[in-house]
């Protein structure tokens, strides 16, 4: 075991117990002066990420990903406020979320706890540093951060300056770290630092997950990769469904709720699919689909059964024409991957027919996937998007990052 990384864990839990019963107006204050710091350290932020996008360049990484990597001074902007929407948020630690009254007398309650150190190893998005620390600081807990290598440069500056802002606070140093190692060797240690983390978040692609799931012996909230799909009903308002899948497809396509396989009822195929593909072309979507759908719009590359299996981060769409709304839930329910799925339909049971059999952390109708975000959700950031179903599903915000505890009231109650 890595003997800085122990010593960072022993920190985490010391900066935990403080951080439980640490005030709202305290925690608000740091978080405050986190958002400040941002602001004011742009320039070297701006710098450390120049390094990193001509490294990721030279690693030859595909636009979508060096799109993930950068940063500007908008996103930056981005990161700020988010910070400060974090501390505008109510505090939900020490609620009482229920209340009983036992016939003995007895009153019995759960009242929300920090989880207490929280780890999260990530890849590629560096605003991920500052959305994660700022959840973990709110919500009480420690938080220990783990970067992927194409980051490392972006995501010191960061971590430097809100962790100097916290402590400038008043706030325990050991509150919010960063893991400064591209050694593969120090992100196994991690996972497997059960005497000190109380939960280890992964996100990353596949094979950051697959490892974790093999090598993990903390408890691990498992954030789910996005093979997202737009469904097109014969019902659809088709111009509803152009605006819908094009924003769906191109707004932002390196994220995990982009739309990646576009399904389209057989009724409306011949009308919505040269429309929809020569939108998509002209912003530089490369298409692939099933013979129905090539038969209608001619040129357009096979879709295989990998296609179909893809979550592409890319400008790339795959497309299906279906027989019907049972034919598009069995599509989704063999090649999703429970993350975000949306219905485009004027018909109610049809909408409300797909909202229960799908399964998936949120589902759409008549809006596009990319709402599946913590900040669009009012959550102001988030740790990522849970496709588990124990504990934490959908974007994961403050109530996500807490547990409860059972509190009981006597008057002098003894057992009989």
């Amino acid at each position: 075991m890595n003997e800085q990384l122990l010593l960072q864990g022993k920190q985490a839990r010391e900066a935990a117990r403080f951080l439980a019963t640490a005030s709202t107006a305290l925690k608000d204050q740091a978080l405050k002066a986190m958002a400040a710091g941002l602001r004011a350290e742009e320039k070297a932020i701006l710098e450390a990420n120049a390094l990193d996008m001509e490294a990721g360049r030279a690693m030859g990484l595909t636009p979508a990903l060096l799109d993930r990597l950068q940063l500007t001074p908008a996103r930056i902007e981005e990161m700020a406020a988010g910070v400060e929407s974090v501390a505008a948020l109510p505090d939900p630690i020490g609620d009482v979320v229920k209340m009983w009254r036992r016939p003995n007398g007895l009153e019995v309650g759960r009242m929300r706890v920090p989880l207490g150190v929280v780890g999260i190893i990530y890849e590629s998005r560096p605003n991920v540093t500052a959305d994660a620390a700022s959840l973990c600081l709110k919500t009480g807990n420690a938080i220990i951060l783990r970067g992927g290598e194409e980051a490392i440069n972006s995501n010191r500056a960061i971590a430097a300056t809100i962790s100097r802002a916290a402590t400038a606070c008043g706030l325990p140093a050991g509150a919010i770290q960063f893991v400064d190692s591209e050694d593969r060797q120090v992100a196994m240690d991690l996972m497997r630092m059960s005497d000190y983390l109380d939960v280890l978040i992964p996100r990353g692609g596949k094979g950051l997950k697959q490892a974790v799931q093999a090598h993990a012996t903390v408890p691990v909230i498992m954030t789910g990769m996005g093979n997202c799909h737009t469904y097109v009903d014969e019902f659809a308002d088709l111009d509803m469904a152009l605006t819908i899948t094009i924003n769906a497809k191109t707004q932002r396509p390196s994220v995990c709720n982009a739309t990646e396989t576009l399904l389209v009822h057989e009724k409306v195929a011949k009308d919505f699919l040269p429309v929809v593909c020569a939108e998509l072309v002209a912003r530089g979507v490369e298409l692939r689909g099933c013979e129905r759908t090539r038969a209608i719009v001619p040129g357009m590359a096979a879709a295989t059964e990998e296609d179909w299996e893809t979550e592409y981060l890319d400008l790339i769409l795959a497309i299906r024409v279906v027989d019907s709304l049972e034919q598009a839930m069995e599509h989704i329910h063999r090649y999703g991957t429970m993350h975000s799925e949306a219905i485009i339909t004027r018909d109610y049971r049809n909408a409300r027919r797909f909202l229960a059999g799908v399964d998936a952390a949120c589902v759409y109708v008549n809006a596009s996937t990319r709402f599946t975000d913590g900040f669009q959700f009012g959550f102001g950031a988030e740790m990522g998007i849970s496709t588990q179903k124990l504990h934490a599903r959908g974007p994961m915000g403050l109530e996500e990052l807490t547990s409860t505890k059972f509190i009981v009231f006597g008057d002098g109650h003894i057992r009989q």
